[in-house]
């Protein structure tokens, strides 16, 4: 039996009116260990130009519709699982926040017995500490010959604090647009993509309309999240209206480890797609840099 307190979520003492998920939500979202079944890639990249951009966010506290705040970040299974694909692919990673401050993880997350997060985890322990500045790796603009084949961009609900509203983000995902270079982002991390819209010419298209992407779904956010207290309270807003805002189109209804790739954007549903979309992204920047050569 499930008691009532057990879907409380539980105080925060850092902060006032902040709170962490409630006991009983962590045993539905949150096993000792990921899918992970392996990352050999017999074909990984060693031409030591091409990397990825990591751009995680910097912030703790996302504000609810009612005022409090969730004490949040970036989940560590869908930053440390694409990335340990990445890394085993060959590529260089750069990890970035919007201002250089630390990478903050929800480490109420973190899959305790999974040994293979551990030890991703460990290797990027002091880029995620010590990231660099997003605005200095930018610094007068990206060209055609910037290294990054891919930008990526992990969830958590935190991902909607600063990121959704970054000039620079926008302007380094219109670049990326421009110059076939991939995004990579599952979860709320998609939300990154309204990012897209600040600081766009006037007159230009929105550059993802009409593209479709996995994402966690409205649904959740909106009804078990709350119900469960995995979140304090109503969301300020949701990924999936504001996106649809702009015209992309969210497919999915629930949570599966669903993946999708529409054209260089490739996006997963969930922390259940962490292990599903480093393969796709892996594999996709492989196949596509064995043709650019």
């Amino acid at each position: 039996m499930t008691r009532q307190s057990d879907k409380k979520p539980v105080p925060d003492e850092a902060e006032f009116d902040a709170f962490f998920p409630s006991p009983y939500s962590l045993t539905q979202y949150v096993p000792p260990k990921t899918d992970f079944d392996g990352a050999d890639y017999p074909n990984a990249y060693r031409g030591g130009k091409w990397k990825i951009l990591l751009i995680a966010t910097q912030e703790r506290y996302l504000k609810m519709d009612g005022g409090e705040f969730f004490s949040t970040g970036n989940h560590p299974v869908e930053t440390l699982l694409p990335l340990l694909h990445l890394n085993s692919a060959g590529f260089a990673i750069d990890i970035a926040t919007i201002s250089g401050d630390p990478v903050k993880f929800e480490m109420w997350a973190f899959p305790k017995e999974d040994q293979a997060v551990k030890g991703i985890f460990e290797k990027y322990r002091e880029k995620l500490r010590s990231p660099l500045n997003l605005q200095q790796v930018w610094g007068d603009g990206f060209t055609k010959d910037t290294p990054y084949i891919g930008v990526f961009i992990p969830g958590g609900h935190g991902a909607l604090n600063d990121i959704p509203f970054s000039r620079v983000i926008g302007d380094i995902l219109r670049w990326a647009n421009a110059n076939e270079r991939y995004y990579i982002s599952l979860c709320h991390g998609p939300a990154s993509m309204l990012a897209a819209q600040i600081g766009k010419p006037n007159g230009s298209k929105f550059i993802y309309e009409g593209y479709e992407v996995a994402v966690f779904p409205d649904t959740l956010d909106s009804g078990a999240n709350i119900d469960m207290g995995y979140i304090p309270g109503k969301m300020p807003w949701l990924v999936g209206e504001e996106l649809r805002k702009l015209g992309i189109i969210p497919l999915n209804k629930g949570i599966t480890g669903q993946t999708h790739k529409d054209r260089y954007v490739l996006t997963g549903d969930s922390p259940l797609a962490s292990n599903n979309l480093g393969k796709l992204a892996a594999s996709t920047l492989l196949e596509d840099l064995a043709e650019r050569q």
